[in-house]
């Protein structure tokens, strides 16, 4: 197996993980039930019930599950020796740098702001900073 489809795997994996955790957050925060969290593991709670976890109504889960979804679709269309595969390639980075950014920021805002933890938020910055700095590699690498 090569590099970029590795990168490509990676970022697969990456995103299906992304998106399970999103949607459980989501889910959560719809059904206003108690995140599954271990004890003295932050404090999934306060972060995913604070005014900071949705955007005008919509939890902030619901967006990031939509956005990883779309990065899931975008690497599995993406076929190496297509005209499509650029595209889909620059997609994929502009979705995983704004989540990146936004990551930053929503991590700020936990450590800063409510001084809370969540253990799903850290999974979520990481499998995006994951997907994001693959994509780099594979557009500097192969595009």
């Amino acid at each position: 197996m090569n590099l970029n489809q590795t990168l490509k795997n990676v970022s697969i994996l990456s995103a299906f993980i992304g998106w399970v955790d999103s949607s459980y957050l989501a889910w959560v925060k719809w059904t206003n039930s108690t995140v599954a969290c271990l004890p003295n593991l932050g404090n999934c709670n306060a972060v995913n019930s604070s005014r900071f976890s949705q955007i005008y109504g919509i939890p902030i889960a619901f967006l990031g599950g939509v956005a990883y979804l779309l990065i899931l679709v975008f690497l599995l269309l993406d076929k190496e020796g297509h005209r499509s595969n650029q595209t889909f390639l620059l997609a994929i980075f502009g979705l995983s740098l704004v989540g990146v950014l936004f990551s930053a920021y929503l991590t700020y805002i936990e450590i800063a702001v409510l001084k809370a933890i969540c253990p799903y938020c850290v999974l979520s910055a990481i499998t995006i900073l994951l997907i994001f700095i693959c994509t780099l590699v594979r557009i500097k690498t192969f595009g």
